[in-house]
C-alpha cells in the first residue's frame, strides 16, 4: 500500500492556517517574535522560500513543535514537488544479485 502524502502543505501555509489566521496574528508580530525581518516571514508564509534549519529552531521556540517536525514538513513538501517533476523513465535499479561476490 502506498502511504505517500498527496499535496503536503508548505510550512509557511501551515503556519498561516494553524497559528496566524485563527489567532489574528500578523506577519509583523511573528517576525518580531522570531527576531527576523518582516520580509523573511512574508516569503516563508507565502511559500516563496524554504524553511531553514535555523528558522525551524526559532519556530520551535516561538510556535511550539520540535525543530525536527518543522524540517520534516519542509522535506515532505520538497519531496512531493520533486516527485512531480523528476522523470524516472531512463532510471534503472541496480540488480545487486548480478554483482554479488559469492
Amino acid at each position: 500500500m502506498d502511504l505517500q502524502q498527496h499535496n503536503p502543505m508548505h510550512p509557511g501555509a501551515f503556519i498561516k492556517r494553524v497559528y496566524l489566521e485563527p489567532f489574528g496574528i500578523g506577519n509583523n508580530v511573528l517576525a518580531q517574535k522570531l527576531n527576523v525581518a518582516r520580509g523573511t516571514v512574508s516569503r516563508l508564509i507565502n511559500g516563496k522560500t524554504n524553511l531553514s534549519p535555523e528558522m525551524a529552531i526559532k519556530l520551535s521556540k516561538v510556535l511550539g513543535r520540535t525543530p525536527q517536525s518543522w524540517m520534516q514538513m519542509q522535506d515532505n513538501y520538497d519531496l512531493w514537488k520533486a516527485k512531480k517533476r523528476v522523470n524516472l523513465d531512463q532510471v534503472v535499479a541496480i540488480d545487486f544479485d548480478l554483482y554479488s561476490m559469492a
